[in-house]
């Protein structure tokens, strides 16, 4: 018996790294310097100024980000922190790990993030010390709104913006007016470097304290220690984490910056072609566009509600065997065992449309790699598979 091969592959994620971007690692590969050096504080400056931001820092990944700018806060052990229950477990680990308290919130029906209804609701239990709020998919929240919501001053308000590159609120960027924002250069993120963050801030002060304490809380790096003229003393006043960020990965982000305005508007074409294909199939939702604010559009997820003939797995299995790669974003922080445990049957129970919102989600192949062929290939299977019996 032979296996029937699909018509055309369509990856869920394909990572690109530009031609120059090769070559500027190639150069810092021979430099005989690779950790964090001079080329680190350059792209935390283009970074920066790309965004529309005071100040940039540089650290290993936006989970790391997250806990430094938690860390940064100097909160009581155990804190609540509000956060959403749809998101990435990394971000949770974050709060746990600087000893606060994860209060999670349910989602937003359309959104799929928070809204201040929800936080004020929340706040009124708890009296958060502070609150993660989550650019989900790349649809910007107002932080100030929820903010205001949670009682809480802005430099109480880390956002998670690992989604959230290149989305804008009027004329600002995400991250731009920010106390504390976390971006994620992960391999399929809006700026790929393969691994890495940064966090930007308003705060000049914070920023530094953000540069000790990502390399144990150091004052002085091995670049300031080791170079021409320097000595090696140094200096250890704040806890600190082993999360800095490498010349390697800067030199290549530098030369992928240039591309990244390149790579925002094809993800906005390609968001707006599955818009128009998708329109007129049956039971397919596609995801809100904000108003009077612009969508980063990191994930293309859908919604499969009862009036499409299969459900969420289904149709993932079924376009898996067309050549078409999906993914889901994200399961619910609740529906681990390590997360129930930690913070009791109670604090997991009341978190319907997150769980309603789990079950029905779809990410559909987005990236700038993507041609208009496969986006269209992607929604032919969607659109057939409604009219058919799948076994």
């Amino acid at each position: 018996m032979t296996t029937k091969l699909a018509a055309r592959t369509v990856p869920y994620a394909r990572c690109h790294i530009a031609d120059e971007a090769r070559a500027a690692a190639a150069e810092v590969l021979s430099s005989g310097w690779v950790t964090t050096g001079p080329q680190t504080p350059l792209f935390e400056a283009e970074f920066a100024a790309w965004l529309g931001a005071p100040e940039a820092v540089a650290v290993s990944s936006c989970t790391a980000a997250i806990e430094l700018a938690l860390r940064a806060l100097r909160l009581p052990p155990g804190s609540p922190v509000l956060t959403p229950t749809l998101t990435f477990c990394g971000a949770v680990h974050a709060i746990v790990h600087s000893g606060l308290q994860p209060v999670l919130l349910d989602a937003d029906e359309e959104t799929l993030t928070v809204t201040p209804a929800t936080v004020a609701a929340a706040a009124e239990r708890v009296r958060p010390k502070a609150l993660v709020v989550q650019h989900m998919a790349g649809y910007p929240v107002p932080g100030g709104a929820l903010a205001e919501a949670a009682r809480l001053a802005p430099e109480r308000i880390v956002e998670d913006a690992a989604h959230g590159l290149g989305a804008a609120i009027g004329d600002r960027r995400v991250g731009s007016a920010s106390e504390a924002a976390c971006f994620s250069f992960y391999a399929t993120k809006n700026l790929p470097i393969g691994e890495g963050g940064a966090i930007t801030t308003t705060d000049h002060d914070r920023a530094e304290l953000l540069r000790e304490m990502r390399l144990h809380g150091m004052s002085r790096d091995a670049w300031r220690r080791y170079g021409p003229g320097a000595g090696w003393r140094y200096d250890v006043r704040v806890e600190g984490l082993k999360a800095n960020f490498t010349d390697l990965q800067a030199a290549i982000g530098r030369a992928q910056l240039h591309h990244l305005s390149g790579w925002q508007r094809r993800r906005e074409e390609l968001a707006a072609r599955y818009d128009r294909a998708l329109s007129t199939v049956p039971g397919i939702t596609a995801p809100p566009r904000p108003a009077h604010a612009r969508h980063a559009w990191h994930l293309y997820p859908i919604r499969i509600t009862p009036g499409y003939r299969l459900g969420r797995d289904a149709l993932a299995e079924a376009l898996r065997s067309r050549g078409v790669g999906t993914s889901v974003h994200f399961i619910p922080v609740h529906h681990f065992p390590y997360f129930r445990a930690l913070l009791g049957a109670a604090a997991c129970r009341s978190l319907p449309v997150a769980d309603r919102v789990f079950a029905q989600s779809l990410s559909l192949p987005l990236h700038p790699g993507l041609a208009d062929a496969d986006v269209d290939y992607v929604c032919d299977q969607i659109a057939a598979l409604a009219r058919v019996n799948v076994r």
